[in-house]
């Protein structure tokens, strides 16, 4: 049996949407569909929630999961990353003698999941030791690959060859390579190689496909989640029904 902790981030400081974790949605506090998801995994024996804020913590305690401590505030900055806060998390941990094997990175600005496929997720990974982490996508509706820059003299060219005859880019979308976009759905970590190698997905990262899913930045993405639990309920129910 693997140890297997979810960490939930939730940041204060959010400046495009203020307090933006517990902003309301569907009748809930945003990290909460989070939380409730976590604890409906098969997978998952510990969730816990890394913050910087005394309201957070003592609203999260009430969902019935840990925060056992405050995230400092020098790493919960806009500009802090994913690496400061899972290492501090880490070392709290082993300082308590249960450091887990794997953590399962849970992003509260994606609220709509099902908890088998984190479930599904997890036993990917852990069944394939070769892989350094696992990451959750979607295939983009367009290629990346029919996408431009601009170049320094002000004209278009094209990502990654930088080409400026763009005519080959009007080609059909089944003419260019696959590209997909990272999502918050779910990702799974292993603790021995972020020990190992002070990082969090390495070289050689396992793609978990989902569905197309939409991440909460602005105050125009919650309108469209409110749209969406209202059109298909059993996004809601397969977090928050009680049987």
């Amino acid at each position: 049996m693997y140890n297997i902790l979810a960490i939930i981030p939730a940041r204060s400081g959010s400046k495009g949407v203020p307090d933006k974790n517990i902003k309301m949605l569907g009748g809930f506090p945003l990290i909460q569909w989070s939380i409730e998801a976590c604890k409906r995994s098969k997978m998952i024996n510990q969730v816990m929630v890394s913050t910087d804020s005394l309201d957070y913590k003592n609203l999260c305690e009430g969902f019935g999961v840990e925060v056992p401590f405050l995230r400092p505030a020098s790493i919960s900055k806009d500009t802090s990353t994913d690496i400061e806060f899972v290492l501090h998390s880490l070392d709290w941990l082993k300082a308590n003698n249960s450091e887990p094997d794997f953590i399962v990175h849970i992003r509260p600005t994606t609220p709509l999941r099902d908890p088998a496929i984190i479930d599904l997720a997890i036993n990917q990974f852990i069944e394939d030791t070769s892989f350094t982490a696992l990451r959750s996508i979607h295939e983009m509706p367009e290629s990346a690959y029919k996408n431009f820059e601009v170049s320094h003299d002000g004209s278009l060219m094209t990502v990654f060859s930088h080409r400026k005859e763009l005519d080959h880019s009007n080609l059909g979308r089944q003419s260019f390579p696959k590209t997909y976009i990272p999502n918050g759905y779910v990702d799974v970590l292993k603790t021995s190689f972020i020990r190992e190698h002070n990082l969090l997905h390495g070289d050689k990262v396992m793609p978990y496909l989902t569905d197309a899913v939409r991440e909460i930045d602005e105050e125009s993405d919650f309108e469209f989640l409110r749209y969406q639990i209202t059109t298909n309920p059993k996004a809601k129910e397969i977090i928050f029904n009680k049987e």
